[in-house]
């Protein structure tokens, strides 16, 4: 290991970052400096892109970096980051803009011809506990690469970057939700995949709200579908959905809104259900007889013809049989 400056020009990025890989899926393997550029800055959104802002503005305050950029040198002399690419890529606009700045080298730790295996060691160590965190999704897609593609074992994975097997697991599933039903609903409806959408398929792992979907009769694709249309307005919302789907009128609106409209329903029927439950039988009674003697002509042709209010029909008729039991025993 070398502690030296490097000519910009030299150092190459590391194409196996998750957010470059982003870029590459998306665009293909023609790399640009503008691409990576763009990668790099708006990987997960407006946050992402206030960091990318804010560290070139403190790069060029200070002129230059404080702590160095690590890089692998290969046996053919090749110079590739393992951690930096956000800071290389500064410094390579920066050497374009200001080819008289003092942009022409930067502090790196060199190490000479790493194994692949060390390599995954220091990025995990750096972006998934580090202080220079991946965004969820980068993090995730990379757990899935060494997990799922190149086959490390979860004692090593979690050797190099430390956690719980089921955190891991977590992040692993939640990546493989998101790419195999997020993203061609999202392509198929025109819209680019958010990676900021990651955290909704991160919460849909909890096994309760798996189970609600099936017990409903409803798959990861109504969920990815529900992301794409914005009925899941937030990624806190999704562990509501098991009372949403429980709820049928809740569950109407839900389907035709968000989940926060939804919402408002389950309170209002547990607000309704309490004050019923305080209400003397008379007072129940005399609602009851204005109620009917105002029906509306539609809502009895829905009982009488629409399958979907069979179950109210049904809740009438039971009630019948109550009445009729209590006017046996009175009289």
């Amino acid at each position: 290991m070398e502690y030296i400056k490097l000519s910009i020009d030299k150092v190459e990025l590391d194409i196996k970052n998750p957010r470059i890989q982003q870029y590459l899926e998306i665009y293909g393997d023609d790399i640009r400096s503008d691409g990576i550029a763009l990668a790099l800055n708006s990987s997960s959104g407006a946050s992402s892109t206030s960091s990318y802002q804010t560290l070139k503005e403190s790069i060029k305050v200070n002129g230059g970096i404080i702590n160095p950029i690590i890089v692998n040198k290969y046996s053919d002399g090749k110079l590739v980051v393992i951690e930096g690419n956000t800071r290389v890529q500064i410094y390579k606009e920066f050497a374009l803009a200001d080819p008289e700045g003092p942009w022409k080298e930067i502090i790196a730790i060199v190490y000479d011809n790493l194994p692949e295996t060390d390599i995954h060691a220091i990025r995990l160590q750096t972006h998934l506990v580090g202080p220079r965190d991946w965004d969820p999704f980068s993090k995730a897609k990379y757990l899935n690469q060494l997990s799922n593609i190149d086959k490390l074992p979860m004692a090593t994975i979690i050797s190099f970057c430390g956690g719980k097997k089921a955190e891991i697991e977590k992040l692993i599933n939640a990546y493989t939700d998101m790419t195999r039903f997020y993203f061609p609903v999202a392509t198929a409806a025109e819209i680019d995949p958010d990676p900021r959408e990651f955290s909704k398929f991160s919460e849909l792992q909890n096994t309760s709200i798996k189970q609600a979907l099936t017990v409903h009769k409803f798959d990861r694709t109504d969920f990815a579908k529900w992301v794409v249309n914005g009925n899941i307005d937030t990624a806190q919302n999704v562990r509501k959905l098991p009372l949403i789907l429980a709820n049928s009128v809740a569950k109407e609106v839900f389907l035709k809104s968000t989940i926060s409209e939804a919402e408002k329903y389950i309170n209002s029927s547990e607000k309704i259900k309490k004050n019923l439950s305080d209400a003397t039988m008379d007072e129940l009674v005399s609602e009851l007889i204005k109620k009917c003697r105002n029906i509306e002509f539609s809502y009895i042709k829905q009982l009488r013809d629409d399958p979907r209010f069979e179950d109210k029909k049904n809740r009438i008729i039971e009630l019948e049989t109550e009445i009729k039991d209590i006017i046996s025993e009175v009289e």
